[in-house]
């Protein structure tokens, strides 16, 4: 049995985060989140944690993808190999981005039952104060672009290039847009990718399970925080 499997086991893992597929158990996920590695949040804005964001609904800050994104963060804050780490934001207010005629129709009909007025367009946005506390110097704040991919049209491939990036930590929202379109870009981009499965989620609880499932089997492993924060321990007790 994997140190992921006995872990979860122990902790009583989360509902909806899946065993590890069958080929990450062949893997020493302990050593691989040992190498060169980047933080990535995407999404994690008020818009989807506030009330009155243009997003709220979803109710997101009552279903743990905060508390569990604190955790990893300060976690790997500790870890020597931690080289880089990204806020991505992203807004429904598109009107100024580039768009095809499909991006076009989409972006409208997002937005068109809103009544935000551009002080709260820019409020909406803006980086959840529980996160936007862990921000430090040097830190990379930026939009996503494209439809679902911070991979394209922003400074995130220069940024893991230059820093000899390898592996790469996902949290944010929505689990099954944007976290399945960047894990699918990060292994297209030859990264390893790790989802952290409590600190997502889709627009509906019922929808999690399926998209954990589908990223695990085919993208990337899918873990707890729980479980992240102690294979980084790992680190600290072998140099010890």
């Amino acid at each position: 049995m994997s140190t992921v499997e006995t872990f979860e086991k122990k902790i009583g893992g989360i509902h909806a985060i899946p065993d590890l597929a069958p080929q990450w158990k062949k893997l020493d996920l302990a050593e691989i989140l040992t190498r060169r590695a980047a933080f990535v949040s995407v999404s994690q804005n008020k818009s989807l944690y506030e009330s009155w964001g243009a997003q709220g609904h979803e109710d997101h800050r009552a279903r743990g993808s905060l508390p569990a994104t604190v955790k990893v963060v300060e976690a790997a804050r500790n870890a020597h190999n931690f080289v880089s780490f990204n806020w991505v934001g992203y807004s429904v207010f598109r009107e100024d981005y580039p768009k095809s005629i499909f991006d076009k129709v989409q972006y409208e009909t997002w937005i068109e039952k809103l009544n935000f007025t551009e002080e709260l367009k820019v409020k909406d946005n803006e980086l959840v104060d529980e996160l936007q506390a862990l921000v430090r110097p040097g830190d990379l704040q930026f939009n996503e672009l494209a439809l679902q991919t911070a991979f394209v049209g922003t400074q995130l491939p220069l940024e893991l290039a230059r820093k000899q990036v390898e592996v790469i930590v996902f949290t944010g929202i929505h689990l099954d847009w944007c976290i399945e379109g960047n894990a699918r870009s990060a292994r297209d981009h030859g990264y390893l990718p790790i989802i952290i499965g409590d600190a997502t989620g889709c627009a509906k609880p019922e929808q999690e399970a399926a998209a954990m499932e589908r990223i695990n089997n085919y993208f990337a492993p899918v873990i707890s925080a729980d479980t992240f924060v102690n294979l980084i321990s790992q680190q600290t007790e072998s140099a010890s």
